[in-house]
């Protein structure tokens, strides 16, 4: 299907939408997989290659066998400050508590021996998920060392630092020990500094996978006031999540009142995810009114067509006779967007009582929709308007099966209207199939 401007800019807003709680943790860990081997003549290619295979075979305990055995035999090697981090990835991921303190000796090793190793971040960070580990299974100074680390990120005026091990210091805190957590992330949210902004929108999140009415009352806070446009979004969108009736109240409030359009924009999509069923209906009210911005109703609208409902189906059919010209072109793609409205499309394409150019587009979205070929033929057949003929030939020609390929080279041979038998003959020009291009042939020799 064709996506227009609007449909992108819609589906762009949705990202978290479509990721669960934990592939956004995973999102913010460091890369999974080393690089490719790129030093042929290295004398530890051979054994990074095989390390880096089994890595990715998630062979996690040979894997580690074989980083290590680079930095024992080759400890010249340019793979080896890198090799100490894989190494103690791959011990992580055995799972194994005994491979986890080893891991942590090898992310010491590459601290104090490679400091300009180019995992070095990822390292920071790596080690905080490995004492996170370690603090669960009931080692004291693991969390004491967790504790330590997610407390740094409370603090402002300094060097912005390793934010990656902070914030999952303080997720793995929060699985720890919520009620130690939860006050930590709020000084966090406090924070106003140039080096905050990304740490803010990553504490919303940790704060909102909590669920509980404390955490639903910071995100509301933190939507009200936050000075960063992204991290007031974040909170708008978690919100939703909790399908209570006090945060739908809220991003009700927030998009009736708040002045910045993309926040505006994120509590529509927030009111499309909330899982309180009244949110379906303040959606619908606000895409009524024409009071309301035309470019935030038109996303109200797309959101309604994304549930793909028979009920939201139907209340956009209604909505149709009772919005101006203007936003029914939306209605239309709207529509489009979920299955059983195709011969409505088709009927709005047929009506003489819309414009010509409401009509057009209801013939270009009844041709994006599986209608049979034969449907939109018939719609051909019985059109008046020259301008509406020249769309339909357009929309077979998008189409590109037997059945749209055989209609063109009918109107290309047969159709009264010169001018629409040049426009059958362009499409066919651009079709591959082998009967298009012998009726050109007969058509030029004829």
């Amino acid at each position: 299907m064709m996506r227009t401007p609007l449909l992108l800019a819609a589906l762009a807003a949705a990202p978290l939408a479509a990721q669960d709680r934990a592939e956004t943790v995973l999102a913010m860990a460091g890369p999974e997989l080393p690089p490719a081997a790129r030093w042929q003549q290295d004398p530890a290619n051979e054994l990074y290659r095989a390390a880096r295979e089994s890595l990715n075979r998630r062979e996690y305990a040979a894997a580690a066998r074989l980083f290590q055995r680079i930095r024992q035999e080759h400890p010249a090697s340019r793979y080896t400050p890198d090799a100490l981090y894989w190494e103690a990835f791959s011990r992580y991921r055995t799972g194994d508590a005994a491979e986890l303190r080893t891991a942590l000796g090898a992310l010491e090793a590459q601290r104090t021996r490679y400091p300009r190793a180019a995992t070095r971040r990822d390292a920071g960070e790596l080690a905080t998920r490995i004492s996170g580990e370690l603090a669960r299974r009931g080692d004291e100074g693991a969390a004491r060392q967790v504790e330590r680390t997610a407390t740094r990120a409370t603090r402002s005026g300094g060097p912005c630092g390793d934010q990656d091990a902070q914030v999952a210091a303080l997720n793995a805190l929060l699985q720890m020990d919520a009620e130690r957590a939860l006050p930590i992330l709020e000084r966090v949210l406090a924070r106003r500094d140039e080096c905050s902004p990304g740490l803010r929108e990553k504490a919303v999140f940790l704060v909102s996978s909590k669920g509980t009415p404390a955490a639903e009352a910071t995100l509301m806070r933190v939507a009200r006031t936050d000075p960063s446009a992204k991290v007031r979004e974040q909170a708008v969108f978690w919100l939703s999540q909790s399908g209570s009736e006090q945060s739908l109240r809220f991003i009700e409030e927030i998009l009736r009142t708040s002045d910045d359009g993309r926040v505006r924009e994120k509590a529509i999509f927030a009111l499309s995810q909330h899982r309180n069923p009244r949110a379906f209906a303040v959606l619908r009210a606000f895409a009524e009114e024409s009071g309301n911005p035309r470019a935030m109703r038109e996303k109200a609208i797309f959101w309604i067509g994304q549930r793909g409902t028979p009920e939201s189906a139907s209340y956009l059919r209604g909505l149709f006779g009772r919005v101006e010209p203007a936003m029914k072109k939306d209605l239309l793609m709207a529509l489009a967007q979920s299955p059983g409205n195709e011969r409505w499309l088709l009927g709005v394409a047929s009506d003489p009582s819309e414009g010509w150019e409401l009509r057009k587009q209801a013939l270009f979205w009844a041709g994006q929709t599986r209608i049979a070929t034969a449907e939109l033929v018939a719609v051909y057949d019985a059109l008046q308007d020259r301008r509406l003929k020249e769309q339909a030939i357009f929309v077979l020609s998008q189409r590109g099966d037997a059945a749209a390929i055989d209609k063109l080279i009918v109107i290309a041979r047969r159709d009264p209207d010169r001018q629409l038998r040049t426009r059958a003959v362009f499409w066919l020009g651009q079709s591959r199939d082998p009967r298009a291009a012998q009726t050109l042939a007969e058509i030029i020799d004829s």
